[in-house]
């Protein structure tokens, strides 16, 4: 075995994923980013505890700080396959999170992406891109928000027997990024339980044509079509009652001009894609959107991420 790494830094940015129609598939980073760093204490009696967790921002009151966390859950994985002396090393974990938990933003993914890839930094990076895809992707499910936070960008994915098949697109052109964050959380879990298990052949022809449409849309530059192409009939209908104010704050987003509105993942949150100039004014509304059903939110104008993960390590 190589000798032992002391001391990784590990940079996630957040993801939206489907935007409209895209389920599953679609996925896009955002410059807002969760920051894991693992340290090994050296000279220290070993502790009964194999690993001491600290939390600041996101999650810091209501998180796990010991090894229910998913960041350290996702981190052993990878130790395990590598048979890491976990046993006879004190390790140390800060977690710095600004990604929103359970509001459609990414951030179980950043959070099992961040733990994976600094322990994998810590192994001499012995997993290469395709199994630390495939290993995150197994513990999430889906890849749509995997992909774009590992490698940044705009990315459609796909999982092919345990394997993940992705293409990276570069991020939309000379548009901003408007993400309305309300103030209650809602599970991937609960969000997926409403989803119907069949739908109709009208609805599934429906969300190809969009898709494909939203695809050409952005590669084209032709932003005029978006907001025909982020309709979608797969999720967003049958998630809108789990989210109050969610229809009042699209509808909200078109009439201060954006070019496309959707639920961010599973929501609750909302992104838009906007003119610049149009930005600041598409967030105050779709904000708007969630007062008037009772809810406070806020919008923030988030830049693109082309780079997905950053790592340090010595």
């Amino acid at each position: 075995m190589k000798p032992i790494k002391h001391w990784v830094y590990v940079k996630v940015p957040a993801s939206t994923s489907n935007l409209g129609p895209g389920f599953d598939a679609l996925g896009l980073a955002l410059e807002l980013h969760n920051e894991v760093e693992i340290r090994i204490e050296l000279g220290k009696t070993l502790s009964k505890k194999r690993v001491d967790i600290k939390i600041k921002g996101e999650g810091e009151n209501s998180l796990p700080n010991d090894e229910g966390n998913i960041v350290w859950q996702a981190a052993l994985k990878v130790f395990e396959l590598y048979k890491f002396p976990i046993k006879k090393l004190n390790l140390s974990i800060k977690l710095n999170n600004k990604i929103p938990l359970a509001r459609g933003l990414g951030s179980s993914a950043a959070a099992r992406l961040g733990g994976v890839v600094a322990a994998n930094a810590l192994c001499h990076n012995f997993l290469n891109q395709t199994k630390i895809l495939s290993l995150v992707t197994e513990m999430e499910g889906h890849p749509d928000n995997v992909v774009p936070s590992l490698v940044g960008g705009l990315c459609v994915s796909t999982a092919v027997q345990g394997i993940v098949q992705f293409i990276r697109l570069a991020s939309p052109h000379h548009l901003s990024a408007v993400v309305c964050v309300p103030d209650f959380e809602l599970s991937t879990k609960k969000a997926r339980a409403v989803l119907p298990d069949k739908v109709s052949h009208a609805d599934a022809v429906f969300n190809v044509q969009r898709v494909s449409l939203l695809m050409a849309a952005l590669q084209s530059g032709n932003y005029s079509y978006l907001r025909l192409a982020m309709e979608d009939r797969l999720h967003q209908n049958y998630r809108e009652k789990l989210i109050p104010g969610f229809r009042q704050a699209v509808q909200n987003g078109y009439k201060a001009g954006a070019y496309g509105v959707a639920l961010s993942g599973a929501g609750p949150a909302v992104f838009a894609l906007s003119q610049p100039g149009k930005a600041i004014v598409v967030g105050r509304d779709m904000a708007k959107g969630f007062t008037s059903a009772g809810k406070s939110a806020q919008s923030h104008i988030i830049n693109f991420d082309n780079k997905g993960v950053q790592i340090q390590s010595a």
